[in-house]
């Protein structure tokens, strides 16, 4: 059986987001001593206690960090990123971590997350439709390590 964690990005308003951020990374450390297989790290804007906003930085500073466990981006919202880019970003940060992470995509859940963007929450399904389709094409040729 294998182990894994969704790291959502709240964390409670009035904290210390510096502090915030250092216990979310010493929980990973932990979690790859015990032998989990993968953490997965969300990605939210509007929040206001949603203070991870780009999980590939942060699985860059958590990859550094471990040995074993795996990342995943869950998920990156494709409406708010240029796929291209963000394919380019994931396959950088797949050669850092040495084969450890996941990209994860979705159409973003908030709507106060697509109103930020300027997408009417109505557009974001469609947005999602059309980037997903960017992104396959951007990935098909494949690249190797």
């Amino acid at each position: 059986m294998r182990f894994g964690l969704f790291m959502a990005p709240f964390h409670p308003t009035g904290q210390n987001p510096t502090l915030a951020l250092q216990r979310d990374l010493e929980l990973i450390e932990h979690l790859d001593r015990l032998g989990f297989h993968e953490v997965w790290i969300g990605e939210h804007h509007s929040g206001g206690y949603e203070i991870i906003s780009s999980p590939e930085v942060f699985i860059a500073a958590a990859a550094e960090r471990t040995k074993h466990i795996r990342f995943g981006s869950g998920v990156n919202s494709l409406p708010y990123h240029q796929p291209l880019m963000l394919a380019d970003r994931f396959v950088l940060l797949d050669h850092l971590t040495r084969g450890r992470v996941m990209l994860g995509c979705g159409p973003g859940q908030l709507t106060s997350d697509a109103h930020m963007m300027g997408i009417p929450a109505d557009e974001q399904p469609r947005a999602w439709t059309k980037r997903s389709t960017r992104s396959w094409r951007c990935c098909g040729a494949n690249r190797s390590r």
